[in-house]
């Protein structure tokens, strides 16, 4: 499936389409960009022909100290059929040579009055979280205190309940349902709504309704990066659930594995208070702060002042 083509680019950065009218739909299948210095100097080998290319001034500069039969010559390798499109940067004059070249191959060239740098930083982040891989989980998607807690479980478990109590209590909705996450980086789970049900929650027995519409726009976020996965079940009474929070375990995500807890559901229990503290604790833990491994450490050490005591 496409994801990005050569027409998003230009209405994503307002670049405007000098030649190569045909080609505007050609697919961008990596986020490299490619600024053809060596093959401007007639370098071809290893020519990246599938990234987006990107002339500067330092490019155009040199191509124009060539002769006329260099010019044409480079502008027609340049452009090939793998080539989803070539942009100038600082809304520099485009060559003869390259728009020749460019309708007759059908590749499109685009135009940007941003320095050259600037457009490929900001080209290279729009094509990386465009072209990220992907998926989707069933759950909900909330923001406490910073941390972005995915909330997953058998459906009727209350997740959507859950995050309307978190909601109330000041924290804000990504998701409901379904949740599209993209792994934008190494460790780096970025989810957000569909755009069908963005802002909306569904609560059995009440219907659909519109968090931004009933809490206020600082009741919703459109992406938060997951942090902690919390996954409610109904409580098994001949199941051993950790008490202490000494045992790590982790859900793998896409490439990513993240911290995950288990939390049993039966009537008393608050679920949301419990996912709150959650999260807080979670933070704590992040700043080297663990009460169950202090816990822990001090229970030893009483045994063994205990044993020493013995012994005397």
């Amino acid at each position: 499936m496409v994801k990005v083509r050569m027409k998003d680019v230009m209405e994503k950065f307002n670049l405007e389409l000098v030649s190569g009218e045909e080609g505007i739909h050609r697919p961008i299948t990596t986020s490299d960009i490619s600024r053809p210095g060596l093959e401007m100097a007639g370098f071809f080998t290893y020519y990246p022909a599938e990234r987006l290319q990107l002339l500067g001034k330092t490019e155009m500069s040199f191509f124009h100290g060539l002769t006329d039969e260099q010019k044409g010559e480079r502008m027609a390798k340049l452009c090939t059929d793998d080539t989803p499109g070539i942009v100038l940067s600082r809304d520099m004059e485009v060559p003869e040579e390259l728009v020749k070249s460019s309708k007759a191959n059908d590749v499109p060239i685009l135009r940007s009055p941003m320095t050259t740098t600037r457009l490929s930083s900001r080209l290279t982040n729009y094509l990386e979280s465009q072209l990220a891989p992907n998926t989707a989980i069933h759950g909900v998607l909330v923001d406490i205190y910073g941390v972005g807690v995915l909330i997953t479980g058998s459906s009727g478990v209350g997740k959507s309940e859950t995050a309307l109590e978190l909601v109330k209590r000041g924290h804000r909705l990504v998701a409901d349902d379904s949740v599209e996450i993209r792994q934008e980086a190494e460790n780096t789970l970025v989810g957000s709504a569909p755009e069908l049900i963005q802002h909306l929650l569904e609560i059995r027995g009440l219907g659909i309704i519109n968090v931004m519409t009933l809490f206020g726009a600082g009741a919703i976020r459109n992406y938060k990066k997951i942090s902690l996965v919390m996954n409610l079940e109904l409580w098994d009474s001949k199941k051993v659930y950790d008490r202490l929070g000494l045992e790590e375990e982790y859900m793998k995500i896409i490439d990513s594995n993240v911290p995950r807890l288990v939390v049993p559901v039966r009537p008393g229990r608050n679920l949301a208070i419990i996912i709150e503290v959650a999260a807080m604790n979670f933070r704590l833990k992040n700043m080297g702060m663990n009460a169950a491994k202090q816990f822990s450490e001090r229970l030893t050490r009483e045994i063994e002042d205990g044993d020493e005591h013995d012994s005397i």
